[in-house]
């Protein structure tokens, strides 16, 4: 069985949707931390069969709206002196900005690029975000 040592410091995210934890590295930029960063796919749960965990062996800033976008069943944990200081359950948030990109030509994002893309949340249950100034549905 691998074993994966426990942080001194940092974040886990757990109970990634299985498959899902090289999505949650590319949306955070984790590529960029000079840091050392584990991801675990497939681990055995309980709860949902498998999951994916990430564990970042340093404090950062994590944009909770991003990960709640990806998954709202990822949780949090903050890590210090190697117990857990804090746990984060997170939420669909209300509107995204600079997350996804419009995809409709038409739109006032694709001709004026220093406007921020904002998406907000349109359809909870089928988790349908649209575009504020056109109405396009965000893709994941």
């Amino acid at each position: 069985m691998l074993k994966v040592d426990a942080i001194e410091k940092g974040i886990v995210l757990d109970h990634i949707k299985a498959g899902r934890s090289m999505q949650v590295y590319k949306y955070l930029h984790l590529d960029e931390l000079d840091c050392p960063v584990a991801i675990m796919r497939k681990v055995k749960s309980s709860k949902y069969g498998t999951k994916d965990i990430i564990k970042i062996s340093d404090k950062i800033d994590v944009d909770l709206d991003v990960l709640g976008y990806l998954d709202p069943n990822i949780t949090v944990s903050i890590i210090e002196d190697g117990k857990t200081v804090e746990k984060k359950k997170l939420e669909l948030p209300e509107k995204i900005v600079n997350v996804e990109r419009c995809k409709n030509p038409r739109c006032i994002t694709s001709v004026e690029q220093e406007i921020d893309h904002i998406f907000k949340l349109a359809d909870k249950e089928r988790r349908i975000y649209r575009c504020i100034y056109c109405d396009q549905k965000a893709g994941k």
